[in-house]
């Protein structure tokens, strides 16, 4: 017999639903995922450590790939791209952060907002397109270059400063964009406290804007290192090998310009290139975290 104490008791029992499992919804993605990049990257990392006898066609598994890809021409075309990319991003950030500030500074709307589309727009211009317009304007036969007499002073489009200037193209913006929510984060109290306090303009940036934006910007200076360093159609265009790079060096032993047979050095190679993205992803999302907690 049911008593009203047991009534009242299986109601306060709360009825649990069953709900469809979330993951469902992101199976379609994930399975997207999976066969566009993990596929690729498990056939790169079985090629990377695979060796191919040519009298014999015989595989075996080896570490020689990657002992090459670490020496000689490899090795030159690896450290070059972390030169072009750290450079390029270290003058990058820079002048992105000077740009935002005077965007965000500005009193004029209309200007913000053409700033940022434009940066928007730019951040994702590069390739062919790209290497055409400025070989059309700094190239050896370019319309500035006619002009300024930019040959006579030494000007070579087609070498590492050339591309770097390149490079500047869409990595300013890209830090315009990253960095400009970061601004718009600093509270206009802390300045105004510091003008009580009888703080200058430069000891405010020194002690407290530039350690608080300190996480966004290094993020955002790793970001563009990511960026300079996969770029490669931009430089496959306008350089060709005269200026070493790895995103080239791979694409010559690909197609077998450099020594038949060494396809397997450029999964190498690319592992490589994908260790370095690893280091970048490592350092970026610890920063970007802080800096959330900062701005928020």
């Amino acid at each position: 017999m049911t008593t009203p104490t047991d009534t009242a008791a299986a109601a306060a029992v709360p009825v649990r639903r069953r709900r469809p499992a979330g993951w469902l919804a992101v199976a379609p993605l994930l399975a997207f995922v999976a066969l566009s990049f993990g596929a690729p990257a498990l056939a790169m990392l079985g090629g990377a450590f695979t060796a191919k006898d040519p009298a014999t066609g015989a595989t075996s598994y080896t570490t020689a790939n990657f002992t090459a890809s670490l020496h000689g021409a490899y090795l030159t075309a690896l450290l070059g791209s972390i030169k072009l990319s750290a450079v390029s991003a270290g003058i990058a950030a820079v002048l992105g952060l000077l740009l935002a500030q005077a965007v965000v500074t500005s009193r004029f709307r209309a200007l913000r907002e053409a700033v940022l589309t434009a940066s928007g727009v730019l951040a994702n211009f590069g390739g062919v397109p790209l290497a055409f317009a400025f070989v059309a304007t700094l190239g050896n036969s370019g319309v500035l270059t006619g002009r300024l007499g930019l040959a006579r002073d030494g000007w070579d489009l087609y070498s590492f400063w050339g591309l770097t200037v390149t490079y500047l193209y869409f990595l300013i913006p890209l830090m315009v964009l990253t960095v400009t929510p970061a601004l718009d984060g600093l509270r206009s109290q802390w300045r105004e406290a510091a003008q009580n306090n009888g703080a200058t303009g430069a000891q405010y940036w020194r002690h407290i804007a530039l350690p608080v934006l300190a996480p966004s910007l290094l993020g955002g200076l790793v970001l563009l290192f990511g960026s300079a360093f996969a770029a490669y159609a931009t430089a496959a265009a306008m350089v060709g090998s005269s200026v070493p790079l790895v995103t080239l060096q791979i694409a010559d032993a690909i197609s077998g310009n450099v020594l038949v047979g060494q396809e397997n050095v450029a999964l190498a190679m690319s592992l490589d290139m994908v260790a370095v993205a690893c280091l970048v992803m490592a350092v970026y999302l610890p920063l970007q975290r802080r800096s959330a907690r900062w701005l928020d």
